[in-house]
């Protein structure tokens, strides 16, 4: 007996053609009103709390605050959600500000709304990223912000160097308050920029799980770096640029993976001048971000190191940068005293003002599993240096 509803009969089956010419049963689709209601459906606010908490603190500031008008079931999560407060996101966009009195302005603004958020929202921290010239003008109160509940169990700390401000107006750099530090058991990724770490600010700080530290600008001894650098044993990522205060850098870590760095010739301070890879079993990328950099580079131990990145040969005046592996030096693009080859090198990068195609092929011999290599010439015309990509 058939049942009396009609929308409960079974629906036809249509015959449907495959490629293989054989025939086979499909069943019809949904009517286009299920469909409808299915896709209207809000299937992310029925996730839990965590998770939806999760989804707003990855997103910016500004648009996990503006998550709170989307619907009531949206409207406190922001709050509960870890803190992302990003000072990029407040600071003028596309205006190059030259007037004191705007930027001044710019600065009170600024520093009155990150007050403000702090006070509001209850924590904990995800993020915390502020210019690194409010340690110099108003270090009591960036101390009661890193102080504040709201940024307990901080991830990423980050003070950024912005470099119109510190052309503009000239200031000298300052030491980030001690509650800086109180988040050295959670962060994750760590930048100093336009700053002093004293010995004493530094010394007995053990970040257990950070994996990217950035000192840009900074002013720390070598005693002080060797330390921080060997008080991360999961650290990942290293970027020294235009820091100062050291000499020498000797790498022995089992988790490093990158390493950037950059020097400046003209700061009348002790600057980078040798990096000696002791053991980096897991490092594999090596790369320079100045284009002349008087500095002497000995990889002893580096088997994973893929990627390296060349400054420009020397020019008058200063040392040239050379890169040696055992008794093999790479000086000026030339190949000094072929011994040996490296293998595991499968990326590389050069800059000469005088390149040519033996250098190439030394290059590529000492280099003999190349997959990419990068070359850029540098032409002196009236004291300019122009690039040009070959």
């Amino acid at each position: 007996m058939e049942p009396s509803d009609p929308s409960a009969k079974r629906r036809p089956k249509k015959l449907m053609v495959t490629h293989a010419g054989s025939i086979t049963h499909r069943q019809d689709a949904p009517p286009p009103d299920a469909r409808g209601e299915e896709e209207g459906i809000d299937h992310i606010s029925s996730l839990p709390d965590a998770i939806l908490g999760d989804i707003v603190s990855l997103l910016s500031m500004k648009e996990g605050a503006r998550t709170q008008i989307l619907s009531s079931r949206w409207r406190h999560t922001w709050r509960a959600a870890p803190l992302v407060l990003d000072g990029t996101e407040l600071t003028p966009k596309g205006l190059l500000r030259t007037d004191e009195m705007d930027l001044a302005a710019d600065d009170k603004a600024l520093a009155s709304t990150v007050s403000r958020i702090l006070s509001t929202h209850p924590g904990p921290g995800r993020r915390f990223c502020i210019p690194a010239h409010h340690l110099f003008e108003r270090p009591t109160t960036v101390d009661t912000w890193l102080r504040s509940p709201a940024l307990d169990n901080l991830q990423e700390l980050d003070f950024w160097d912005d470099g119109i401000y510190g052309f503009l107006r000239q200031f000298a750099p300052a030491s980030p308050p001690a509650s800086a530090f109180r988040f050295s058991g959670t962060l994750c990724v760590a930048t100093f920029g336009k700053c002093q770490l004293p010995d004493c600010l530094v010394e007995g700080i053990h970040f257990p799980n950070l994996k990217q530290l950035a000192l840009e600008y900074v002013s720390i001894s070598e005693h002080s770096l060797h330390a921080m650098i060997s008080s991360c044993p999961v650290l990942e990522c290293l970027l020294l640029r235009l820091s100062f205060g050291f000499g020498c850098l000797r790498i022995s870590s089992s988790s490093l993976k990158s390493i950037g760095v950059g020097t400046n010739r003209y700061r009348n301070q002790p600057q980078l001048r040798e990096i000696i890879i002791v053991d980096a079993p897991s490092l594999e990328r090596l790369l320079f971000l100045e284009s002349y950099m008087s500095i002497y580079v000995f990889v002893i131990a580096a088997p994973k190191l893929e990627t390296l990145g060349s400054p420009t040969d020397g020019i008058d005046g200063l040392d040239p940068c050379r890169i040696a592996f055992g008794t093999t030096t790479i000086q000026d693009s030339q190949v000094i005293n072929m011994t040996t080859v490296v293998r595991n090198v499968k990326i590389l990068a050069v800059k000469s003002r005088h390149i040519n195609l033996d250098m190439v092929l030394d290059l590529m011999k000492f280099f003999p599993c190349l997959e990419k290599l990068y070359i850029k010439v540098t032409v002196l015309h009236y004291n300019l240096v122009v690039f040009q990509g070959i």
